[in-house]
């Protein structure tokens, strides 16, 4: 009923300024909902509430200059499962006013920035991951001229329907040297960056600042076909937490660094990114760095590896390691890299054929901070910056991409992955596994195409939950660009515990009109982490139907 108010008020609010055609309204409506089965081999559904729902209304207002917006959000009777307790109930979630013209920029209420990559401040939101760390106060951006932009900010962080209690600060700018000195043959940017949270805890220490302070350098350079990237981070000293406990006697310093270069040109692609980082996690509220939601982080670190698109490739997943930790495993921070290299094979040559033949290939390696620590005395000294401790993940996969005909595709893939548990899930064990997959599309014309997909998987993991071998299956077929049907299966027929040899099925469609889209299926999720963009959220294995409704307008 509140969520049903607000909208109607917001809606009669902004029409009654339409009506005088004044200024412009949009918005959108996004609505996915589960209701949850028993099932007889996954087992009952043992949660309060069967049917959960997660929705949201978003409407933008724009009348020459200034602008506004609005979110509500609803999460009844529940949020789906395992998204952050504080989504609950219905309520405004962000809301903002605003001027803009060609040199100013001013936001009054929720916004959302990222200073360079994101290392130092990124507020963003994904629905999926159930994220948003938007800022609520104020930010200004100035851009004198061309080559100048300067950006302020303070704000709290959102939290739930709620803010955190560290007040953040943050400055920014940019710098387009080329265009200050006249370079016509190369582009030369510099960006310097500071983020400061202040927050007042009750601390009976002389060392204990209330202001952990965060400083970036940056610098761009690209000419010709070559471009790069540099980024430096350091963190002032910040009071030790673990497991949601701090401890006042224990302060540590972080840093980061980034770097990223490649080379481009008609059918070649290289680009290689290293980075650093030791105790690096970044919270807009020191208590809540333990939290497995991804919530209250200031800045952003995603699993720098490749992003796959198959279910099988995706039960290995990387999650990128900043934090320093005493317990349950010592660890200070993540090294490592990685290179992506593209080529074309041109069409009418050996291995081209009549249509052309791309090959993408990805190798990623990520190695702990070297360091010797005390886990009794939660102390530990870095063995040098370049140093290098246990080895956490690598992967290496070659994806080749091949059109057989005017109605045939195919894309062929295969990926070796080495996965330490002991460092990225807090387990034990080590995996070795290689995944193989093979997808076709055949296009009948008129809109109406089918796509096969065909994945396996062989492990020398011996869990209770998912153990040795996995086969995958997809069956898609597209009646129109509107309409579409899809079945799929996922069988761990490799687990010795018969209870656990499990078809993790799924079946449905979706109908798609302008800006409008409904999708509808059943079937069983596998437990384990959905990632987007590098960061992941944990799903716990469940059976039942989904709908997921979503409209722009």
């Amino acid at each position: 009923m509140k969520f049903k108010l607000l909208t109607i008020v917001m809606v009669l609010a902004v029409g009654h300024a339409l009506a005088q055609d004044f200024g412009h309204l949009s918005g959108g409506l996004e609505s996915n909902s589960q209701y949850y089965v028993d099932d007889p081999k996954l087992g009952d559904f043992s949660e309060e509430d069967h049917f959960r729902s997660n929705t949201y209304l978003r409407l933008n207002y724009n009348y020459k200059n200034w602008f506004a917006n609005i979110q509500g959000e609803a999460y009844e009777p529940q949020a789906l499962l395992n998204l952050y307790p504080k989504y609950e109930g219905t309520n405004v979630g962000t809301f903002a006013v605003g001027y803009k013209s060609e040199k100013l920029k001013a936001t009054l209420g929720y916004f959302y920035e990222q200073f360079g990559s994101g290392l130092i401040l990124r507020s963003w939101e994904d629905r999926q991951l159930g994220i948003n760390n938007a800022l609520r106060g104020a930010h200004v951006t100035y851009s004198p001229t061309s080559y100048l932009q300067f950006t302020g900010l303070y704000g709290r962080q959102r939290d739930g329907f709620e803010v955190s209690r560290g007040e953040i600060y943050g400055f920014n700018t940019e710098i387009g040297a080329s265009d200050i000195f006249g370079f016509e043959n190369s582009i030369i940017n510099i960006g310097l960056s500071y983020v400061g949270r202040m927050e007042d805890l009750d601390i009976d220490n002389p060392n204990y600042n209330d202001l952990t302070s965060a400083f970036s350098t940056r610098l761009d350079y690209s000419e010709g076909n070559f471009y790069s990237s540099l980024e430096y981070v350091f963190k002032t000293e910040d009071i030790y937490q673990e497991l949601g406990t701090l401890f006042p006697n224990r302060y540590f310093s972080g840093n980061a660094l980034l770097l990223n270069f490649g080379y481009a040109k008609s059918g070649l692609g290289i680009d290689a990114t290293l980075r650093r980082m030791e105790n690096m996690a970044f919270f807009s509220q020191r208590d809540q760095g333990s939290n497995v939601y991804n919530q209250n982080y200031l800045n952003y670190l995603p699993a720098l590896t490749k992003q796959h698109d198959y279910s099988l490739a995706n039960i290995y997943v990387y999650q990128s390691q900043p934090r320093l930790t005493f317990n349950p495993q010592a660890k200070a921070g993540e090294i490592g890299g990685q290179l992506d290299v593209y080529y074309s094979f041109k069409k009418e040559t050996t291995l081209g054929g009549k249509y052309g033949t791309k090959l993408a290939f990805n190798y990623s390696n990520w190695y702990g901070v070297g360091g010797q620590f005390n886990e009794v005395e939660r102390t530990y000294t870095s063995d040098g910056f370049l140093s290098f401790g246990e080895n956490y993940f690598r992967e290496v996969s070659l994806e080749v991409r091949k059109k057989l005909s005017s109605t045939w595709t195919t894309i062929f893939s295969g990926i070796n992955t080495f996965y330490n548990k002991k460092y990225i899930e807090d387990t034990t064990g080590e995996v070795n596994a290689t995944i193989l997959t093979a997808e076709a599309t055949h296009k009948f014309g008129n809109g109406k195409s089918i796509r096969m997909e065909g994945q396996h998987l062989w492990s020398d993991d011996k869990t209770f939950d998912r153990a040795k071998n996995w086969a995958a299956a997809t069956l898609e077929y597209n009646f129109n660009s509107k309409f579409s049907i899809f079945a799929m299966d996922m069988w761990n027929y490799g687990n010795p515990n018969e209870d656990r040899d499990v078809h993790y099925y799924n079946f449905g469609g979706s109908f798609t009109k302008g800006s409008t889209r409904i999708g509808a299926s059943y079937g069983r999720q596998r437990g384990g982490l959905v990632c987007v963009g590098g960061i992941c959220r944990y799903v716990p294995q469940n059976t039942g139907f989904t709908l997921n409704i979503a409209t722009a307008f």
